[in-house]
């Protein structure tokens, strides 16, 4: 039997002892290793299938950690971690305490920026360049890793516009593969295609009139030629711009076929890369399902209805949309900035946009909800998907800050559905004579009801709604962790002392309905899945400052600090908004 290479690497020290015949034996066994853990313990798989070659050529041709590697988009980066002494515990990726799935500083050396959100590596790497040129550490090398068309967002092109008028030692480095995690858009997307099938950009070379050196295309899964390259590249000072071409799941035949779903396959047999099955029959939809499916209702009877999604038409489920109506639905790619304000303009010409966007990637665009959306009080309707902790995908990805960080815009409505049934009624009044902006969150999943499509309600803006009668403690819960809350009331022996109160609405708050609460109950809890500070429990907290009540108010929610990745039972139970936490809570309180 051989004898394993891969077992033999424990960091690219290792590596760099090999000859190069036997990287490209070492690329099979990097793969294989891949697939057989994400097979069983799942992750993202194609991305980083696609850059197992380049992975390897990086660190042998470079001298990590010493040379700086930065990963654009972290879920490239899984053969990164195996050949960085990781490999043995790669097991626990997106676990618990185990390695995060993205590239984390704290986690090692070689994890030069944490990167879980697209395009940042250009601007990351320059920052390194430079400051090693203020160092005077000239023969450094850094390198940024763009990849999964994260080289189409606003932000990669600032970093290019900068370091084509630096003198930093950066190379960028292009993974092109032509998809996200659904197939990349735009104008840059026919430009790159041109060039990889043989027509050879010249005086319109759009990197090169940047001041790059462009070299390429070069094929991402030829160790000796991206060697050769990179050998050429470090003789050159200055940015230079590698195009690479790959392709995504490379080494898994259905991963190659069918791009999309094996982004994040889920369980799957290995040898084969055949789907295990889901149980999914019987259970109720997931939220993004509920929101497609009701929007592709809604535009059939209004044909102003818009859909606008930054790069995630599968993950947020707009892709009804897009298939029932092309021409009003539109991927702008990883652009959440361009999103919000293309948003905001169609709006201006009567168009009822429905944005969806991730609740941890709207931070991205913070500035054009306030200055293209708010301030001029258009009625731009973002469906904030993710809200709340998304599991395994740990700190980046969690939607957790959206309450807080759009509760203090003047003009923006807030609402958080505890059901299918109520987000399916929020979507279908935001479209009836809005007259200001309104964010509806809801989480990742499944949701809690088998009887969802009802015939559709008006709801009454900023009306909360009592969902129990209880006589000593009022718990006040905000979106779906109402489902929690009810299950902690009815565990406990005192039941009939709680009342439960769904607010519906951050912002306008019911304050009807708060001051018939606070007049009746001296204990109150509040509940959301956001962060406490500055949250929802926050503007309870100064309602009753503002109104002289005296009720004690206890607020739970996402405390102060970033939570990692887990499962999502585990999550709850970290953050004490499990059933079981949310009773013993309520039980002190009664006592």
């Amino acid at each position: 039997m051989e004898k394993s290479i891969l077992n033999n690497i424990d960091s690219p020290l290792d590596l760099r002892k090999l000859s190069r015949k036997k990287l490209p034996v070492l690329a099979k066994e990097l793969r294989k290793f891949i697939i057989d853990i994400v097979a069983t313990k799942e992750g993202h798989l194609g991305a980083s299938l696609g850059v197992v070659e380049l992975t390897i050529a990086l660190h042998y041709a470079f001298n990590t950690p010493d040379d700086l590697l930065v990963w654009d988009v972290g879920h490239q980066a899984y053969g990164h971690k195996i050949l960085t002494g990781r490999r043995d515990i790669f097991d626990t990726n997106r676990q618990l305490h185990g390695l995060s799935g993205f590239p984390k500083r704290s986690e090692s050396e070689y994890d030069t920026f944490g990167v879980g959100h697209s395009s940042t590596s250009i601007s990351a790497a320059l920052g390194m360049a430079i400051a090693s040129n203020l160092k005077g550490e000239y023969s450094k090398q850094h390198i940024a890793v763009v990849g999964d068309a994260s080289i189409a967002s606003g932000m990669a092109f600032e970093g290019l516009n900068h370091a084509g008028v630096s003198k930093a030692n950066l190379l960028v480095i292009l993974n092109d593969n032509a998809i996200g995690i659904d197939p990349s858009v735009g104008a840059l997307k026919q430009y790159l295609t041109k060039a990889k099938v043989g027509h050879k950009p010249q005086q319109d070379n759009i990197i090169e009139a940047l001041n790059f050196n462009y070299f390429g295309p070069v094929d991402g899964h030829d160790i000796e030629g991206l060697l050769k390259a990179f050998e050429e590249l470090k003789k050159i000072q200055g940015p230079k711009f590698l195009h690479v071409i790959t392709t995504k799941g490379k080494g898994l035949q259905k991963a190659e076929e069918d791009q999309v779903k094996y982004h994040a396959p889920g369980k799957f047999v290995a040898d084969t890369g055949e789907l295990l099955p889901s149980i999914s029959a019987g259970l109720p939809l997931k939220y993004q399902d509920v929101f497609g499916l009701t929007l592709v209702d809604l535009a059939r009877k209004n044909e102003k209805i818009i859909g606008i999604t930054p790069a995630m038409p599968t993950g947020s489920s707009l892709k009804y949309m897009m298939d029932a109506f092309p021409e009003r639905a539109f991927d702008v790619g990883i652009a959440e900035q361009h999103a919000v304000t293309l948003s905001a303009g169609m709006a201006t010409q009567g168009f009822i946009v429905y944005c969806a966007i991730y609740s941890t990637f709207l931070q991205r665009a913070y500035d054009q909800v306030i200055h293209d959306v708010a301030i001029q009080n258009l009625p731009v309707i973002f469906c904030l998907d993710r809200a709340g902790l998304v599991g395994e995908d740990g700190a980046t990805h969690h939607g957790i800050f959206d309450i807080a960080y759009l509760r203090c815009v003047p003009n923006l409505i807030i609402a958080a559905p505890r059901d299918e049934v109520e987000l399916r009624n929020l979507l279908y009044t935001a479209q009836i004579d809005l007259k200001h902006p309104i964010a509806i969150r809801y989480p990742r999943g499944r949701g809690v009801r088998l009887d969802w499509k009802q015939e559709f309600k008006e709801l009454e803006i900023g009306k909360g709604e009592l969902l129990l009668e209880g006589t000593e403690v009022a718990v006040i819960s905000l979106g779906t962790i109402a489902e929690n809350v009810k299950l902690a009331i009815a565990s406990i022996e005192a039941k009939d002392k709680v009342a439960h109160y769904d607010a519906g609405f951050v912002k306008p708050l019911d304050e009807a309905l708060l001051h018939e609460l606070f007049s009746k109950f001296k204990k109150v809890i509040t509940v959301e899945e956001g962060a406490i500070s500055g949250g929802f429990g926050s503007a309870i907290l100064e309602f009753a400052a503002k109104h002289n009540y005296s009720s004690k108010i206890k607020c739970l929610g996402i405390p102060d600090q970033f939570i990692e990745q887990g499962n999502m039972k585990e999550l709850y139970e970290i953050v004490k908004l499990d059933v079981t936490s949310i009773a013993h809570t309520i039980n002190v309180f009664l006592k």
